[in-house]
């Protein structure tokens, strides 16, 4: 069978089809960055501004991920109480998103170190600017479908957009999807959720009008979770889930909502996803019960939007030649080719509903594993760079970690961190032969250092 306007063809048999077909190379750039999130976005702006061609293919109809398409309402933090560790790329995304009026929190000079609220429509507006005043070439509506591998290489990425099947060739391949695909489809080994493989699960973020966040601080009631287990024997939820983390002020009287969770999800597998996504939605008629019944301030309370994406923790971790792990959360680890630090609490959300053991856990890991002022670990280089490829590096949610570090740096400030070292790394791998492996990691530091990166422990 022919296939309509292309030449290829398709052989069927009762289980499978077999499709041959020639695909038009639309681009040929020094680097390729697969997902234009918070990591994919700062890798795609460094590698640019080091004077490399860049294209970017983003899935969704805009740029920024759990941020924009995600509606997750506010940044984790930014640094560890005294130091900017998300200094570089995310310092100035965050003085642009300031200046344009996309945050109600306010600005510490002497500590900037997080609780800054999002407004989505004008983080979409920062991360485009910044994307096209580095000159990097995207698009929307565009998914990464394949890659082709030729020994340890990685030489094409094969894309679908509205107007069909095209590929791009590059020299180095940055994986900024958040799930791993380029990396794992490319033959990367990699891991997922605990022993029996559980991951966390995700929240459908969600926006809310007419909330009276005045009246709910002067009623003084507390943590926004306390009353779950009175809703719960009310029937008002459909299971007991105490870990809530509540409702953020985005604007006056507008909320954004980081509430529930969608237990179970495969962040990998669309079937699941699906089913992921049609709870979240059912599940905010349940919310709105609760915050207009229990909460002072909700009374009047309106849903306006849920986030076009799934809030999704945690799915792929790419295994790279280190795998950042909680010993070196524990020791305030430093290193050699450290690209940065991050102090985010390891924070694994709790995996079942109605598990009173499992919810004591995560409030027991979170107080304990938590720094003090100043405190910070280093992300090693290696934990960028896949083990069996040459030519890819990975940075945001699916670097190399274990569960527990991967908990902490899954973060967006953590993602600009990581997403800028691989741009910056993936700028010098293209000057030395395509080969993540041979480039100087003294002149990465200082590259990343005349950004304005945070390294206090570089040569």
């Amino acid at each position: 069978m022919e296939i309509p306007g292309s030449k290829g063809s398709i052989a069927m048999t009762d289980s499978a089809i077999h499709i041959e077909r020639s695909v038009p190379v639309r681009h040929e750039v020094d680097v390729f960055v697969a997902g234009g999130g918070p990591a994919g976005c700062a890798a795609a702006v460094t590698a640019a501004r080091q004077g490399k061609t860049v294209f970017l293919a983003e899935g969704q109809a805009c740029l920024g991920g759990m941020g924009t398409c995600g509606l997750v309402p506010a940044f984790m933090q930014f640094g560890d109480g005294i130091n900017f560790l998300a200094a570089g790329f995310g310092e100035e995304l965050l003085d642009r998103l300031i200046a344009a009026g996309g945050t109600t929190s306010p600005v510490d000079p002497a500590q900037r170190t997080g609780g800054y609220s999002i407004r989505a429509e004008v983080l979409k507006r920062v991360y485009d600017d910044m994307l096209q005043e580095a000159g990097v070439g995207f698009t929307f509506h565009t998914h990464l479908i394949g890659v082709e591998r030729v020994d340890s290489r990685v030489n094409t990425a094969i894309l679908w957009g509205k107007s069909g099947l095209f590929a791009v060739r590059a020299k180095v391949f940055i994986d900024g999807t958040g799930d791993g695909d380029l990396a794992a489809w490319a033959g990367a080994p990699f891991e997922k959720g605990d022993a029996e493989g559980t991951m966390m699960p995700g929240t459908l973020c969600s926006l809310w009008a007419n909330v009276d966040f005045e009246a709910f601080r002067h009623a003084g009631i507390g943590p926004q979770n306390q009353f779950v287990e009175q809703a719960y024997k009310d029937g008002v939820f459909s299971y007991c889930d105490k870990h809530l983390p509540g409702m953020w002020q985005v604007s006056d009287d507008i909320g954004g909502g980081n509430i529930g969770h969608t237990f179970g999800v495969d962040a990998t597998d669309e079937r699941s996803l699906t089913e992921a996504l049609l709870w979240g939605r059912k599940s905010m008629r349940e919310y709105e019960a609760y915050y207009k019944r229990y909460l002072k301030g909700f009374e009047q309370m309106e849903l306006v939007a849920t986030g076009a994406l799934l809030g999704v923790r945690e799915s792929r971790r790419i295994m790279g030649d280190y795998v950042l792990c909680l010993a070196d959360f524990q020791h305030r680890a430093s290193f050699d080719d450290e690209i940065g630090r991050y102090s985010y609490p390891v924070d694994i959300h709790v995996s079942r509903p109605n598990d009173e053991a499992d919810y004591q856990r995560f409030v027991k890991e979170i107080s304990e594993m938590s720094y003090a002022r100043g405190e910070s670990y280093g992300i090693p280089y290696r934990t960028l760079v896949p083990r069996e490829l040459s030519n890819v590096l990975v940075a945001g949610r699916c670097l190399s970690a274990d569960r527990f570090l991967q908990a902490s740096v899954r973060v967006m400030p953590g993602c600009y961190i990581t997403g800028q070292a691989a741009g910056m790394a993936a700028a010098l791998a293209v000057d030395a032969g395509g080969d993540a492996r041979a480039i100087a990691m003294e002149e990465l530091q200082r590259r990343l250092r005349g950004m304005g990166a945070y390294l206090p422990n570089a040569v």
